[in-house]
């Protein structure tokens, strides 16, 4: 993995803007929409495909993959796996939304598998990096019960067993690759009571990840500081979850470089 001086958020923002990447993304049945108009709006072109007649064929083409195993079928499993497969073997990078992993068998099983087709970034909430790290967490179905700070170690191991950047997200980010770390401020407590926002994030991980392949670490940072920025934007104009839904579309697509610069707060680690 690499990295430059020069992948700040902004200058990969301006880079994503420009160059308009097609992000494949196999997301859930209750995230398709908004993470499709989140990835709009950020300034990629997203593709929900999912059949594993087509799904494999499909990564080849994306800039990016992204699997988010929140609503699991044998079917879109087979997806799942044909498109891995096929990024893979395209050098395209892809991304892992863990969603409630250790819920069931199914989805246990099914997270085994596809962390054995060498995810480039895993992104989740607290108690499920936990719990892919082989800990106790307290989550509960798909939401975190455990905040950000218990997570970081469990992330920085993942990392380095799996050779993978992975983020943990909730009222304070934290990215790492297993050598570089850090923390990233912003977004608005508004962010939980929408349903589908996290999802989105992986998305839009996607669609950084996608004008910057060869830096995923940066591309993470870069992801999570640009959807922070807008949180916190949206979180002035909004009365509640439901206005703060269509603020965050619109703080998120009028987000450019330069707001971005002066509004990303990012805490370097190591």
């Amino acid at each position: 993995m690499t990295t430059d001086a020069n992948l700040t958020p902004a200058r990969l923002l301006a880079r994503l803007r420009d160059t308009a990447p097609l992000v494949h993304c196999i997301t859930n049945y209750v995230a398709m929409n908004i993470a499709a108009n989140t990835v709009l709006a950020a300034g990629a072109s997203p593709a929900m495909v999912h059949a594993p007649e087509e799904s494999g064929e499909f990564a080849a083409l994306a800039g990016a993959l992204t699997i988010n195993i929140g609503t699991l079928s044998s079917e879109w499993v087979r997806g799942m796996k044909a498109a891995a497969q096929s990024a893979n073997q395209a050098h395209k990078p892809w991304v892992l939304d863990p969603v409630a992993h250790f819920a069931t068998a199914f989805r246990r099983t099914t997270t085994t598998d596809l962390l054995e087709l060498r995810p480039t970034i895993i992104r989740g909430n607290a108690s499920e990096i936990i719990a892919l790290g082989g800990g106790k967490s307290a989550g509960q179905g798909v939401d975190s019960g455990d905040p950000v700070e218990l997570a970081e170690d469990a992330a920085r191991t993942l990392a380095q067993t799996r050779n993978t950047v992975v983020a943990v997200t909730g009222a304070v980010d934290f990215v790492t690759d297993g050598t570089r770390e850090v923390r990233i401020f912003g977004g608005s407590d508004q962010m939980p009571k929408i349903t589908a926002m996290g999802c989105s994030l992986t998305a839009v991980v996607g669609a950084f990840v996608a004008v910057a392949p060869n830096a995923p670490f940066d591309a993470t940072v870069a992801a999570l500081a640009t959807f922070a920025a807008a949180g916190a934007i949206a979180e002035k104009e909004a009365t509640g979850p439901g206005t703060f839904a269509w603020h965050f579309l619109d703080a998120l697509y009028g987000l450019d470089a330069n707001s971005l610069e002066t509004k990303s707060r990012i805490e370097t680690l190591s």
